[in-house]
């Protein structure tokens, strides 16, 4: 009797990130304040090895804490006057595929999920729920709906249908940068056919919680050189994609949540970097703030994903540069 091949073990891939940030100023800037997502997620398939957050002018005040969401988040207040604003983050972060054995064929059917989540007195409340309700950026949209539809016929695998309805944003929506902005309503995204991986990312969202299904938005980096030698549509920027929740899927971590990239049409392996999940695009910006001062502003952005390769060991008498470097 033959015996079945061994299923090998996902290799984790060792990216380094670098996502710079500049702001330069019209007029002096008095006081800001400002919340970043900088930090990558941390967990059985993504490890943080190294994580600092360089800022200049050097804030008055920083502090570094969890959101809402579980995500690591950066408070630092500047109450001194500065004309820019520079911060820098760089993180090493080991990536294992979470979905090599994905079986999106035997995950419970849509619409049998669906009713599971439907408000019953006195039930326990489930907190995937959450993710199933309208936000800022993803208002309830009938269109949405409408266009789904087709996708989720009765008693079909709910991963088998998210996955199906993201070829077909990929197929049928155009990728086009600087076609929106980070406030355009999603109907003008979905009207027009056109937009960027946030855009993507929030139809998607729409489309799956207008069926009643949890969706939470994801902010990441997508690898600058894709391993397979396919380019990435959103690298050398911040990437955005979605988890849709398919409890119970094989090949699906226990959490439940499955991730679907509609901007390259794929389900992410090894290439893409967990930032931090929210609701949408407003929960997890990268960063935001309040400041007093300033005038019109310029906004340069610079995200580089690549392969780490580690500095050779020091020789005799080298003091070791790594040591203390890691800022959680």
């Amino acid at each position: 009797m033959t015996s079945p091949a061994a299923v090998a073990t996902p290799v984790p891939v060792t990216l380094e990130v670098v996502h710079e940030t500049r702001y330069d100023y019209g007029a002096p800037v008095s006081l800001a304040h400002h919340l970043a997502h900088l930090q990558p997620l941390a967990d059985a398939a993504q490890a943080v090895h190294a994580h600092t957050v360089q800022i200049g002018p050097t804030p008055t005040y920083r502090h570094a804490g969890t959101d809402a969401f579980g995500n690591g988040c950066l408070h630092f207040m500047l109450a001194q006057p500065h004309r820019a604003l520079v911060v820098r983050a760089t993180s090493v972060v080991a990536v294992a595929p979470r979905f090599a054995a994905l079986r999106p064929e035997a995950s419970i059917p849509w619409d049998e999920l669906a009713a599971q989540l439907r408000y019953v007195a006195c039930a326990p409340f489930e907190p995937a729920l959450a993710f199933a309700q309208p936000s800022p950026y993803v208002p309830r949209l009938e269109a949405l709906q409408a266009w789904a539809r087709p996708s989720f016929p009765a008693g079909r695998p709910v991963a088998r249908a998210a996955i199906e309805l993201m070829h077909r944003l990929h197929a049928e929506f155009r990728y086009e940068a600087r076609s929106t902005q980070v406030d355009t309503p999603l109907a003008q995204a979905f009207a027009q056919r056109s937009g960027v991986c946030q855009d993507f990312a929030h139809l998607l969202a729409g489309a799956l919680r207008m069926l009643g299904l949890p969706a939470r938005y994801v902010s990441g980096y997508l690898r600058t050189e894709a391993s397979n030698g396919v380019p990435h549509i959103g690298a050398d920027a911040s990437h955005a994609w979605v988890q849709v929740w398919a409890p119970g899927t094989p090949g699906v971590p226990t959490d439940g949540w499955l991730d679907l990239d509609p901007t390259n049409d794929l389900v992410p392996a090894a290439d893409h970097v967990r930032l931090a999940t929210g609701r949408d695009y407003g929960d997890v910006a990268p960063l935001r703030g309040v400041i007093r001062g300033g005038g019109r502003h310029e906004l340069t952005v610079g995200v580089t994903t690549r392969p780490f390769h580690p500095l050779p060991a020091p020789g005799p008498g080298v003091a070791n540069l790594m040591a203390g470097q890691v800022a959680r």
